[in-house]
């Protein structure tokens, strides 16, 4: 019993001195969605390499949102996807609108993204408005959100 008890203490040294010398944290970057002043609700998701990563839930009352999505160890560069509907007010009647687009972050380590509608809320889209190399976009929409959820 003794042996235990002097062990674990000694154990739980060892382990404070040794993990965070070993430990290796996975890099990440921040989305910010903000809803625009014509739009009621949106719901968006983002994926990387075709994985869900997080989901945006704006409305009037929860009008931005920022997330931390972490990196997969070891990349630098992946494809992710914006997907979702935005529902705006036009012309005094609601309007959903269903967004879809994809791109290619670059580095993004550090950065922090905007999620961009454009194109009467049509298009969707990542940009780094200080580095504007760190994200492209494609054009067009995203083979993800076509997939059927389940």
């Amino acid at each position: 019993m003794t042996h235990r008890t002097t062990l674990f203490p000694f154990l739980m040294l060892l382990g404070g001195i040794v993990s965070p010398l070993n430990a290796q944290t996975a890099p990440n970057f921040q989305v910010h969605d903000t809803k625009a002043p014509e739009e009621i609700s949106e719901i968006s998701r983002l994926y990387l390499e075709g994985k869900l990563v997080a989901t945006f839930r704006l409305n009037l009352s929860h009008t931005d949102e920022t997330q931390t999505i972490t990196m997969p160890l070891g990349r630098t560069s992946m494809n992710y996807a914006l997907c979702g509907e935005i529902t705006i007010l036009h012309n005094g009647h609601p309007e959903t609108h269903s967004v879809s687009s994809a791109g290619t972050l670059h580095h993004p380590e550090g950065h922090l993204l905007e999620a961009v509608g454009t194109q009467h809320f049509t298009d969707f889209f990542l940009v780094d408005y200080d580095d504007a190399m760190t994200a492209t976009h494609h054009r067009g929409p995203a083979l993800v959100c076509a997939l059927p959820n389940s």
